[in-house]
């Protein structure tokens, strides 16, 4: 299940480095507003996000790796210390994300509850486990 949620970090780092448009409709919804209006009071701001949404998606993909290593790796070896990253990993990466999407309104948020209830799961069987 970890190995999953880590290749579906990787996947969603990816879409970020690659195919994510700066700004969503919803973004613009959140904020009041419509996307022409925000790109000319702010003509910079899609080249900034960009580069933001590059660095996130970058990150996002390291978690994956991180993510798939430990399941491999540190899990079957019942590292100490394992549970408490693996809780902390998934809270602060899915779980935050996850959170925010719900707390923005966002059109993807049952989308992305997904890999949250994903981590949770692995963690939970993972525990169970042992």
């Amino acid at each position: 299940m970890l190995t999953i949620c880590g290749v579906w970090l990787i996947a969603f780092g990816l879409y970020f480095l690659v195919l994510r448009p700066p700004l969503l409709p919803e973004d613009a919804r959140f904020m009041g507003t419509t996307i022409v209006q925000i790109q000319t009071t702010v003509p910079g701001l899609s080249r900034w996000l960009h580069l933001v949404f590059t660095v996130l998606g970058g990150f996002m993909a390291g978690a994956g790796v991180l993510t798939v290593f430990v399941s491999y790796v540190v899990i079957p070896r019942r590292v100490n210390g394992a549970v408490w990253a693996i809780a902390l990993s998934g809270a602060l990466t899915v779980g935050l994300m996850s959170a925010l999407n719900f707390a923005l309104s966002s059109d993807f948020k049952w989308l992305l509850l997904v890999p949250a209830v994903g981590w949770l799961t692995g963690l939970l069987l993972h525990v169970a486990e042992r």
